[in-house]
């Protein structure tokens, strides 16, 4: 049901269900002319082939509208997904706006068409009947203004600064559930993990996929109860396959076939790479969106700034949090271990690939320089110096990209500018032969 709830037919089916409801209604409750106001006598049809010819009117147009709507939707989304990400593609299609207009849509159809089914009693149309033929001429009304709505929000939402937005909202929102504890029993720490090999039991996956994220309080209360430590063996957000060795069960008596049931039916698996609950992905997607930027065939240097410009702050808010990594009982005893991406692997998987493929422009790695030096601020003695080992590539980066005096003077006073906690050169180095 959970699956259901994220897919893009639950909140349309919803709403198509209002419509239904109001069709069933408009052909099988008859309501006497006495009992409605007089003033809506003017709006009773004389002959029922004109009520006919209007619903088929509005239905004809109601399929080419939403022909038209999704049609175009789609081929600027496709043109979206070459210039950016194809894992945008969906997520956009799949917002819950663009869902309640497809509702509204197929509803309005739905409606239409149960009026057109269903056969007047009579030489014309009661009263009732012609207002429900009123309502689905509203219903039509109302579509064609949210027609102009959708196209404006789709047009609004392919464009960078609102995708870039939009990820960067969705990874803030994700790394706050790094620091959110819920009411538990148990205490989330910082430890460091340690397996004893000798009374360890593995448990293998029954089924590949994504593993977006685990309930580790089901997992902590499965330990306890089997006076076990759970340790996970892979990273939240892997993929992993079939008969892959997920658990460590440190315990002195092996666990049950019922028991591993259980304890995988806690982990929670997703199709594809989402960010709702692990930042990481959302990273991941803004550093593909700026090597995408980066490719011969896009060429646009200012797109994978501003991806450098969220990222940048994406990383310092990271660097203010400790990342849990294991559940303790009130005893004491670790229950469930996993592992966390440390900054240093997190820093290289961002910032690495957007130097690979923009090494060769100085305002690329003039913008990475730039980004390190904001980073440094927030960084302890450790990470400063995984910091200051990747400002180095950079400006190597930037003696092989620099050729020209004049390219190399501008680099050079913007070197040292800014604040930062760096030890940078106060000119570009010579280039090495």
């Amino acid at each position: 049901m959970k699956n259901f709830r994220e897919t893009i037919a639950y909140l349309t089916s919803l709403i198509v269900l209002v419509y239904l409801s109001l069709g069933i209604m408009a052909i099988s409750f008859k309501i006497d002319e006495s009992h409605l106001p007089d003033f809506l006598n003017i709006f009773d049809f004389d002959d029922p082939d004109t009520a006919r010819t209007l619903l088929a009117t509005l239905i004809a147009g109601m399929i080419s509208l939403l022909v038209f709507s999704f049609s175009m939707v789609m081929t600027v989304l496709s043109q979206a997904g070459g210039n950016f990400s194809h894992k945008l593609v969906f997520g956009l299609i799949t917002e819950r706006r663009h869902q309640k207009v497809l509702g509204h849509y197929l509803g309005t159809i739905l409606f239409i068409l149960i009026l057109l089914m269903v056969p007047v009693e009579g030489k014309t149309p009661d009263l009732w009947r012609s207002l429900a033929v009123y309502l689905g001429t509203g219903m039509v009304v109302n579509c064609l203004v949210l027609f102009v709505y959708f196209i404006h929000n789709v047009s609004q939402s392919i464009q960078i600064n609102a995708i870039t937005q939009g990820i960067h909202s969705s990874t803030q929102q994700a790394m706050q559930l790094l620091i959110s504890v819920r009411n538990s029993s148990y205490e989330r720490c910082f430890a460091f993990q340690q397996i004893n090999q000798e009374k360890c039991y593995t448990v293998y996956s029954r089924q590949s996929g994504y593993i977006q994220s685990a309930q580790l309080e089901e997992l902590a209360k499965l330990a306890e109860k089997a006076e076990a430590v759970i340790h996970l063996n892979f990273r939240f957000g892997d993929y992993t396959v079939s008969e892959f060795p997920l658990l460590k069960v440190e315990t002195q008596k092996k666990p049950n076939e019922e028991w591993c049931e259980a304890a995988l039916s806690r982990l929670e698996y997703v199709e594809g790479e989402s960010i709702k609950g692990l930042y990481i992905n959302g990273l991941t997607q803004l550093m593909e969106i700026a090597i995408k930027a980066l490719s011969p065939g896009i060429n646009d240097p200012g797109t994978a700034r501003l991806c450098i410009h969220q990222i940048t702050e994406l990383l310092c808010q990271r660097l203010k949090i400790q990342p849990y990594n294991t559940l303790v009982d009130t005893q004491g005893f670790h229950r469930v271990t996993w592992p966390e991406e440390q900054f240093e692997s997190l820093l290289y998987r961002v910032l690495s690939p957007i130097l690979h493929y923009g090494k060769s422009d100085i305002s690329v790695c003039l913008g990475l320089i730039k980004a390190l030096k904001t980073i440094s601020l927030f960084a302890d003695v450790e990470q400063l110096k995984i910091i200051q080992l990747h400002a180095e590539r950079i400006i190597n980066a930037l003696c092989e990209a620099a050729t020209d005096s004049v390219d190399r003077q501008f680099i050079s006073s913007r070197l040292g500018a800014g604040e930062h906690l760096l030890k940078l050169p106060e000119r570009l180095p010579e280039k090495q032969k």
